[in-house]
């Protein structure tokens, strides 16, 4: 299978630049596994349309402000009148360590091992300090930083959301609270899980008074989810890892909802890949709490140990997502709800509207 077999037209206009006027006020496609047949409901609707005793896992990830500007500071071996100038632009992608994150640099060619990039707000002296200690085979760097009392706070000061790049726009002030879930607390994505950006109090609040059960994990999005596809076969894709836990209380929640047939429903396809790579992992026995990384791709002719409903946002056309939903549902499916969409006008992307699927 080919990656110009996840192919679709889709118009510019479609691709939403900014979110809904309400979160929870999204538009949402409903499509039906077993007929193909899709309905055009809200994401209101949601709560009514699970069922008591259903486990509605989602991605608690928080998204840091990933998107730095430095300047360049040279090798450490350089005088001052022989170092290189210049704004690099710096994206965080995985943090490696206590001090070390694995980012992408442009331009990159500049960026050599290393060499010392300086982070501060303009017309003062630098927060922070990093230099580059690897190249990565994805093309990233390692980055080592030097050690400072509230790195976060830095970013914070410093950084920019890591809107995605079809968004043509800079981040705004409200960005920092739209491109992030209400329920995210650990901080370590540079994208957000973007399914989970349409939930609001009030809906988790009529999801219980459903009877809905609902359980966290835990997926640090960096490239493994949004890189772009350099292969033209699906046998040669290999992701980036990412770094995920899986609870104690998620794991005992996600056995005993298999164990007595009850659906268990993911928010995402961040909480797909989690899940299932720690089915893959458990063997068919029961899932134990753990941290770890995955580098899981899933497509066509996955079998689903443990996820049985879908909730998602449409994808990136010949993107790993957009295959992943396919492996959930059917390549001919998936598309030709996409093509409804189209012909509907649902807003696309991370701002965009969602897929509810079951």
């Amino acid at each position: 299978m080919l990656v110009s077999d996840f192919n679709f037209h889709l118009p510019e206009d479609l691709i939403a630049q900014t979110p809904a006027a309400e979160r929870d006020g999204s538009r949402m496609m409903v499509l039906e596994r077993a007929t193909g047949a899709t309905a055009n409901r809200m994401f209101l609707d949601l709560p009514s349309m699970l069922r008591p005793g259903d486990l509605l896992v989602l991605n608690d990830s928080r998204v840091v402000p990933a998107r730095l500007y430095a300047t360049r500071g040279g090798l450490r071996t350089q005088i001052p009148s022989q170092q290189p100038t210049g704004r690099i632009e710096v994206l965080l992608t995985q943090q490696q360590s206590v001090w070390e994150w694995s980012a992408l640099v442009r331009p990159g060619r500049k960026v050599q091992v290393g060499e010392r990039l300086l982070f501060a707000a303009e017309g003062e002296a630098p927060l922070l300090e990093a230099e580059v200690v690897e190249h990565g085979e994805f093309g990233e760097r390692l980055l080592r930083f030097s050690p400072v009392a509230d790195f976060y706070g830095a970013l914070d000061r410093l950084g920019h959301m890591p809107l995605p790049p079809y968004i043509h726009r800079d981040d705004q002030a409200a960005d920092r609270e739209r491109y992030q879930t209400v329920y995210a607390q650990e901080r370590g994505s540079a994208a957000a899980p973007t399914a989970g950006l349409h939930f609001t109090p009030r809906v988790f609040d009529q999801l219980r008074a459903a009877g809905v059960e609902i359980a966290r994990v835990t997926l640090h999005v960096g490239l493994g989810t949004f890189q772009p596809l350099r292969v033209d076969d699906l046998a040669d894709i290999r992701l980036h890892s990412e770094r995920y836990t899986l609870p104690q209380a998620t794991a005992d929640a996600v056995n005993s909802a298999l164990s007595e047939g009850r659906r268990v429903i993911a928010a995402g396809t961040t909480t797909v890949r989690t899940l299932e790579h720690c089915a893959a992992i458990a063997q068919g026995g029961p899932l134990a709490a753990h941290s770890g990384e995955t580098s899981i791709f899933i497509q066509p002719g996955h079998r689903f140990q443990i996820v049985q409903g879908l909730l998602t946002n449409f994808h990136l056309p010949q993107s790993s997502l957009l295959m992943l939903v396919s492996a959930f549902a059917g390549r001919e499916q998936v598309l030709a709800a996409y093509a409804s969409a189209v012909a509907e006008r649902y807003r696309f992307f991370s701002y965009g509207d969602c897929m509810f699927i079951a």
